[in-house]
């Protein structure tokens, strides 16, 4: 049984108290990352003292960010867990990523890279498969839109260069962005994603499309491929 559905009067009223005032009247760092987990899950599980549950959810998961992006299953299954607890943790994950992406269509993505790549880092770095995307920019290099391409490794079979600048005609886009992830964590560009990158880039060039960059996102950080000089 989960603690959401066994919660019982819990007296520590005072503590959730302090919390609270530590959140409101703090900067970004008023809280540790297992009282932000603790804090989330006092919404869901009133009743209870959990924090020995948000540090059991940070040593399983890793990191704050690792516990926001897990799988809403894995969460749910967690001892001491269930679907109301798991819930109360992805509505964050949600909303940062909204608030990132909103943040980046509202200026030119080329004069915005910090908030691209803390988008594309908040989206992508702590995933567990590979994910490609493209991001189709306009003249202004204003965001157009953010097209998931694939789920799996990036090369021909998952995705076609002539079909990446097809979409980008279809959509009146003038550029775009190449990203995917590395489940890895490490952010290295391998052989095949320069190749499939430059085959792009030509494609692009045959029409008028502009190929930015491609960017690769891991858990230790990002990569960009032009500022490598491979674009």
């Amino acid at each position: 049984m989960s603690d959401e559905e066994s919660a019982e009067p819990h007296h520590g009223t005072g503590h959730r108290a302090r919390l609270r005032a530590r959140l409101l009247g703090g900067g970004a760092e008023a809280l540790a990352d297992h009282e932000v987990i603790e804090y989330l899950l006092m919404l869901a599980i009133p009743r209870k003292d959990v924090k020995p549950l948000a540090k059991s959810l940070l040593a399983r998961f890793g990191s704050l960010a690792g516990v926001l992006n897990a799988d809403a299953k894995a969460l749910a299954l967690h001892p001491g867990m269930g679907e109301t607890s798991a819930a109360a943790l992805k509505i964050v994950a949600l909303g940062a990523r909204r608030l990132a992406r909103a943040e980046l269509s509202e200026a030119p993505v080329l004069a915005s890279w910090q908030t691209l790549i803390d988008y594309l880092t908040i989206d992508m770095a702590h995933l567990t498969h590979e994910r490609v995307r493209v991001l189709y920019l306009d003249t202004r290099n204003r965001l157009i839109l953010d097209h998931l391409e694939s789920e799996g490794a990036l090369d021909e079979a998952a995705i076609h260069p002539r079909n990446v600048v097809k979409r980008a005609l279809d959509v009146g886009a003038a550029a775009l962005i190449l990203v995917h992830n590395h489940p890895s964590g490490s952010p290295e560009p391998s052989r095949a994603d320069i190749q499939i990158t430059n085959r792009i880039a030509e494609a692009g060039r045959l029409l008028g499309i502009v190929v930015h960059d491609h960017v690769i996102v891991g858990r230790h950080g990002h990569t960009s491929l032009r500022a490598k000089g491979l674009v």
